[in-house]
């Protein structure tokens, strides 16, 4: 039997997306029961809900960019640079947090935004003791490089190579 030398296919993801969607669910829960009424704000309705719908829309297609793209690269032992990955080294699972980040605002309860900062924090320290570990096994210099011109969990440009 051929060994594969590449990563999971789904590497740590499913673990991070259970635990910051049972998260955002059980926030939600507790907003829509009343538990948290100390901290809903009337006027932040349609402001929050906009951009809720907007982080959303945006981190759905972050993830689909990203979901559809990296099978083959892992199956393969490609570093993927480029599209999605050129603006952001983990859309999968920031499409994800940046979903339940939306439905959090849309929520419009403010103590629920401290949930999207530990999803960012959650996210980093996961990354950094997982797949980035073995992606630099896998890689070498080329994934470092790669890790100075892209972001972990935000969605931005590259910035410029030296």
């Amino acid at each position: 039997m051929e060994k594969k030398n590449h990563l999971p296919i789904y590497g740590v993801g499913p673990i991070y997306g259970v635990i910051i969607i049972a998260c955002t669910i059980v926030g939600i829960i507790l907003a829509c029961k009343g538990y948290l009424n100390f901290a809903y704000v009337e006027m932040t309705k349609i402001p929050f809900l906009i951009m809720g719908i907007l982080i959303c829309i945006c981190g759905f297609w972050v993830w689909f960019k990203g979901a559809f793209r990296i099978d083959h690269y892992i199956e393969t032992n490609e570093l993927c640079t480029d599209g999605i990955y050129g603006i952001v080294r983990n859309p999968c699972y920031s499409g994800i947090m940046l979903m339940c980040s939306g439905a959090l605002f849309i929520a419009t309860n403010v103590v629920l935004l401290i949930l999207p900062i530990i999803y960012w924090l959650f996210m980093t320290i996961l990354m950094k003791n997982t797949e980035e570990k073995w992606l630099y096994k896998l890689y070498g210099e080329p994934y470092k490089e790669y890790c100075k011109r892209v972001n972990r969990c935000i969605p931005w440009f590259s910035k410029s190579r030296k």
